[in-house]
């Protein structure tokens, strides 16, 4: 096969109307980037003896993507052997020459640099990004049609794949562009999804999370918080099926949490963050879109709460915490890796005390924050995620006191005589069963170790306030908390 010259142009390029004439006159197959109408005008306005062909498509400028036009490329059998972008008159007369022809190259400046090739036009590169994904298998889900006079927004929620608020329809484009955050394979698996089993791949936890409104890099993080909800420990079916109205609290431990944007000081638990607001939601998103989870069908909650549209914060471990990140602890990360803890919680509520100034006086006042998780007389039967405030750390970080002490002090202070816990006790039909008690005196415990007790360090600088999330039945049980990586996700 003959040595081929190829020339890409486009109609509003000067330095096209400078080289095409030569390359015309060399006989160089000219390859048009413009509309027809637009390539046609060009030919005219520049006396062209023949029309240049019309990347339909721009299936040729996609395959060879020059950054710039006009580019000359010089092609064995098809395959190319040498280019030159842009106006250098020189190299353009050597390789047209290395083609068999001659340029006239009278008249051409030495050098100018092309135009933007419309390969890498901000409009037509991520469509294109997303025809080569779709080619070669990396996104394989199908396209839903919007009717040309249909709303995309209103479309999407009467087609039940939104959670009640606008979601950013998740364009093909949008996709492939969030993907770029993770250097996992679209169709890796990353959980399989309650309670119909769905396949949650990578390229569908994207999807979920383009429709949460997350930026690229919370991708990873949303990631990790969907592959550590799926493991069976933390009954997700379980959560989802319950009248009980929790949903997955997302803790993000570790520096990445900050290159994502999340917010871990002032306002941690709501509104202004994006970062904050929408991995919570992905993770709801892709547990009713692939999960099949909806509200009111196979979510049976009573009540529900806000924290079930999406709740996901950071751990503040500036030099203020006074202990290492709940992911390092529980999951055992370095210091430099980030992790999520994934927590079966229901709304959060205010722990308050103003006044404490010691770690024995602070306690005490926390324990009994705590103790009021789904009931006083609930028993061994909850567990509890503790936020601690900054003004609240300061006191026991002052005082030396490691994570593991507070849940030690904790617990012990959250026994109750058997006696004030037992149904009927001061009027409360709720309680434990009086069959149960041999000794009325007998402390029985409000959590069934020191270690159910999550404690997280988030909050502003202002307000010597903390906060407590109750969760869904725990342990066996129920939901046990997990704990996961977010580096393979990256």
């Amino acid at each position: 096969m003959p040595l081929e010259l190829l020339a890409l142009v486009k109609h509003d390029c000067p330095v096209c109307d400078q080289v095409l004439p030569a390359l015309d006159a060399a006989g160089v197959r000219l390859v048009s980037q413009s509309r027809r109408e637009d390539t046609a005008e060009q030919a005219r306005r520049l006396g062209l003896t023949r029309l240049p062909e019309v990347d339909e498509d721009l299936v040729l400028s996609e395959r060879f993507d020059p950054a710039a036009v006009p580019a000359v490329i010089l092609l064995d059998g098809g395959r190319e052997r040498d280019r030159v972008e842009g106006l250098q008159r020189d190299r353009l007369a050597e390789l047209v020459a290395q083609g068999g022809a001659t340029l006239a190259v009278d008249g051409l400046p030495a050098l100018r640099p092309g135009c933007g090739s419309r390969t890498r036009d901000l409009d037509v590169a991520p469509r294109l990004a997303a025809r080569r994904a779709r080619a070669d298998g990396r996104i394989v889900s199908r396209e839903l049609e919007i009717g040309g006079l249909e709303d995309a927004f209103e479309a999407m929620h009467s087609r039940g794949i939104t959670d009640g608020l606008p979601a950013v329809p998740p364009t093909p484009e949008r996709v492939v562009a969030m993907l770029e955050d993770t250097a996992r394979h679209p169709q890796d698996l990353v959980g399989v999804v309650p309670p119909y089993a769905g396949r949650a791949t990578v390229e569908k936890v994207a999807i979920n999370a383009v429709m949460a409104g997350c930026a690229g890099p919370e991708l990873p993080i949303v990631l990790a918080a969907v592959e550590a909800a799926c493991r069976e420990p933390f009954a997700l079916h379980g959560l989802v099926a319950t009248t009980s109205p929790p949903g997955p609290v997302v803790v993000v431990s570790g520096p990445y949490a900050r290159v994502a944007g999340m917010n871990a000081e002032g306002n941690v638990l709501g509104q202004g963050n994006q970062a904050n607001l929408t991995i919570g939601r992905a993770l709801q998103l892709t547990v009713r879109n692939v999960g099949g989870g909806v509200p009111r069908r196979e979510d049976r909650a009573a009540h529900g709460n806000p924290g079930k549209v999406g709740m996901a914060f950071a751990e503040r471990l500036d030099e203020t915490a006074p202990w290492p990140g709940l992911a390092h602890d529980l999951g055992g990360l370095a210091a430099d890796a980030t992790g999520v803890t994934v927590f079966a919680g229901e709304a959060p509520r205010l722990v308050l005390d103003q006044l404490a100034r010691t770690p024995e006086e602070l306690i005490a006042a926390l324990a009994v924050g705590i103790e009021h998780v789904a009931s006083p007389r609930a028993r061994l039967t909850f567990d509890a995620l503790l936020v601690v405030g900054p003004d609240h750390g300061r006191v026991f970080r002052e005082a030396g006191w490691p994570r593991a002490r507070l849940q030690e002090e904790l617990h012990s202070r959250t026994h109750r005589p058997a006696a004030e816990v037992v149904r009927g006790a001061g009027g409360l039909a709720e309680g434990i069963a009086a069959d149960t008690v041999s000794d009325p005196a007998a402390l029985v415990p409000k959590f069934a170790a020191p270690e159910r007790i999550l404690i997280a360090y988030a909050g502003g600088d202002a307000g010597l306030f903390s906060m407590v999330f109750g969760s869904w039945a725990a342990g066996e049980m129920g939901s046990q908390p997990q704990t996961g990586s977010v580096e393979p996700w990256r």
